[in-house]
């Protein structure tokens, strides 16, 4: 006669790795009141559950079970499902493993771009004809006579009235 197992511990978390064959590792976490500060604080713990079929993928809900030891880490098993990542959803069959880490990546919240007037510095005003893009501007002139060129005729003094 056997007798009934009772009420399990049951957990639920989300899938976060599961390269193992028949393993996978579930964050569950909690929240709970601190004693002391009153403050609701999150932990969560990863743990090694046993899923026979390879059924579940990296961003599954699942809904995991108390059982003998399976092995060292293993000491839950996959009772169910509940449910599937959106990638999943999306294409209506389980991704590759760099498929569903680059959509992972992808369904990260961005932060909105700076407008683009922000980003860039006042232009400069643009000449309205070519001649005056052409002519020299008083402060790119030399003050004094260059190097290596020859003096011009002097200048007569003005005239004395």
């Amino acid at each position: 006669m056997t007798r009934p197992r009772g009420n399990r511990h049951r957990l639920r978390g989300v899938v976060v790795r599961d390269k193992a064959d028949k393993t996978i590792t579930v964050e569950v976490g909690r929240r709970y009141r601190h004693p002391r500060y009153g403050k609701m604080v999150r932990r969560h713990s990863h743990i090694a559950a046993h899923d026979e079929t390879n059924d579940a993928q990296i961003g599954d809900m699942v809904e995991i079970v108390a059982c003998r030891p399976m092995s060292r880490s293993k000491r839950y098993r996959v009772l169910r499902v509940v449910e599937r990542s959106v990638v999943q959803q999306l294409v209506g069959q389980p991704p590759d493993r760099a498929e569903a880490e680059e959509a992972e990546t992808l369904a990260a919240p961005v932060a909105p771009a700076a407008p683009v007037a922000e980003l860039t510095a006042p232009a400069a005003p643009v000449p309205e004809t070519a001649a005056e893009s052409t002519e020299p501007t008083p402060e790119a002139e030399p003050a004094g006579p260059a190097a290596g060129t020859e003096p011009t005729e002097p200048t007569e003094p003005p005239a004395a009235t």
